[in-house]
């Protein structure tokens, strides 16, 4: 009896918040979360790499173009695990809300209702996030976003599928590998602040 109330508090939970072990993804347009970046060497221009800003042991490279992606970028990590994929970003080639809609339909057959909405409140930006955590105990986060006329994201339809303990532990092993640039950000130097080149004129 009681093994029977954990189950159904476990699915009450899982239906809920949108956090579940089975039919957690990992992959999506060809690109598998935790794969080595040289196995895509053929759908990836390496010469596209660059270090993120502010998560400096992390490496986008941009996708080739394909009928059905317009666009993409893979993060992987360098310091943690190198090579590693640790986020996927893809554009979808269709930008239609039509498109958005049937994409949503079918993710939420698959995965259940979103945890979490992650748009505007005037709905120009429409986004909704899942949150899973594998049989590993990873945790994955799932984003699926459809932007009209936001200039400063992607214009379309877009998914963001991420590793999340991958991405921390690059982050964690950098600033291990690199004390003084913690310690330079922790705030402890007094600053002048010029308060002409703040305030516009």
């Amino acid at each position: 009896m009681k093994k029977t109330r954990f189950f159904l508090l476990f699915m009450g939970i899982c239906l809920a918040y949108g956090i579940c072990l089975a039919d957690t993804p990992n992959q999506v347009g060809g690109f598998q979360l935790g794969a080595d970046i040289s196995t895509y060497k053929d759908r990836v221009d390496m010469t596209t790499a660059l270090t993120i800003r502010y998560a400096e042991s992390i490496t986008e490279v941009a996708i080739n173009k394909t009928d059905l992606l317009a666009s993409g970028l893979i993060a992987y990590g360098t310091c943690a695990t190198p090579g590693k994929v640790v986020r996927i970003k893809l554009k979808y080639a269709d930008s239609s809300k039509e498109f958005y809609d049937m994409l949503l339909t079918r993710f939420e057959k698959k995965f259940g209702k979103p945890a979490e909405w992650r748009g505007d409140p005037f709905h120009i930006v429409i986004a909704w996030k899942w949150s899973f955590v594998d049989k590993s105990k990873n945790r994955i986060s799932l984003i699926l976003q459809h932007n009209k006329q936001d200039t400063d994201e992607k214009i379309g339809n877009s998914i963001k599928l991420t590793m999340i303990d991958a991405v921390d532990k690059e982050r964690q092993c950098y600033d291990k590998s690199h004390p003084e640039v913690r310690e330079s950000l922790s705030g402890n130097s007094p600053v002048t602040v010029d308060w002409d080149i703040l305030v516009p004129r």
